[in-house]
């Protein structure tokens, strides 16, 4: 089993600031929008601001 890290994720959906907690392996910009879509659904919700970070 791959190790993880718990990440923050913070970004605008539709305009709306938002954030989310995640497990995540490199926290890489491809990792969190899957994860996001993967939360969020097929939609066609605009996610924009992405920055991540290791939670304390």
């Amino acid at each position: 089993m791959a190790q993880t890290t718990k990440y923050v994720i913070k970004y605008k959906l539709n305009g709306e600031r938002r954030f989310e907690f995640a497990q995540l392996q490199t926290g890489s910009e491809k990792e969190v929008r899957a994860a996001l879509q993967k939360l969020h659904g097929e939609t066609n919700d605009v996610i924009s601001d992405l920055q991540v970070s290791k939670a304390l």
